[in-house]
């Protein structure tokens, strides 16, 4: 355990780091990276260029820290170069920033020498990882069962309680999201969230609806999953 919570760097700070200590940390800070860009696109679609990113992103992390290790004044002024820059990046996920900062976390080990326990850390976070994707952790029971389905019916029929008995038929439980005029007026569209009461209550139920609204349009899916942003 000693060796796990040790430094291969003198702690004498930056001055003492020898070429053979720099390409250690170098080769375990790209190692890791790997491995943690192979972590984030377990079951997850990613850019090819935001993977990379992540592989690279330890070992440039890495020697920033063994650049201003043990010198205040070297912190301070790279703290103030990074503050002049206006990073921007496209909409990602709360997975996204949970990588960069898994990345961040072992550039700041390596830099400091801490070899074993970076490497631990990636091991113990990659199996976490792993396990909780396999998991129904955060997942709801029966989300193949939730539907969206909009309705389109004549705007001299009263929506209000028109397919109540269809609803109480075919799925356990409905809510009116959303009502819209189309078609100059002439036409509402109805928009409901619904959980079927079984997979295969999905034609019945639109057929049911074809009947009541005069075989106006009906689509029925999947509802649409807003994408979490960082």
């Amino acid at each position: 355990m000693d060796t796990v919570f040790s430094s291969v760097l003198d702690q004498a700070g930056t001055a003492a780091i020898t070429p053979a200590q720099f390409l250690a940390c170098s080769l375990m800070s790209l190692i890791l990276g790997v491995a943690i860009a192979c972590i984030y696109t377990y079951r997850h679609h990613s850019s090819r260029n935001f993977v990379i990113t992540l592989a690279l992103l330890p070992l440039i992390v890495q020697m920033v820290i063994a650049l201003v290790n043990g010198n205040i004044g070297a912190g301070i002024a790279v703290m103030g170069v990074f503050n002049l820059v206006r990073f921007r990046s496209i909409p990602g996920t709360a997975k996204d920033i949970g990588a960069v900062f898994m990345a961040m976390a072992v550039g700041l080990a390596t830099g400091m020498g801490f070899l074993v326990l970076a490497a631990v850390f990636t091991v113990v976070v990659g199996v976490a990882n792993i396990a909780f994707v396999r998991s129904p952790l955060g997942g709801r029971e029966g989300l193949d069962s939730d539907k969206t389905l909009k309705i389109s019916i004549p705007e001299d029929l009263d929506y209000s309680h028109m397919f109540d008995d269809l609803f109480a038929r075919f799925t356990s439980r409905s809510e009116l999201l959303n009502v819209r005029t189309t078609n100059m007026g002439s036409l509402y569209q109805l928009e409901y969230s619904i959980t079927l009461k079984t997979e295969d209550a999905e034609k019945p139920l639109i057929d049911a609806v074809r009947c009541r609204n005069g075989n106006l349009a009906v689509q029925c899916g999947h509802p649409i999953v807003s994408k979490e942003s960082l």
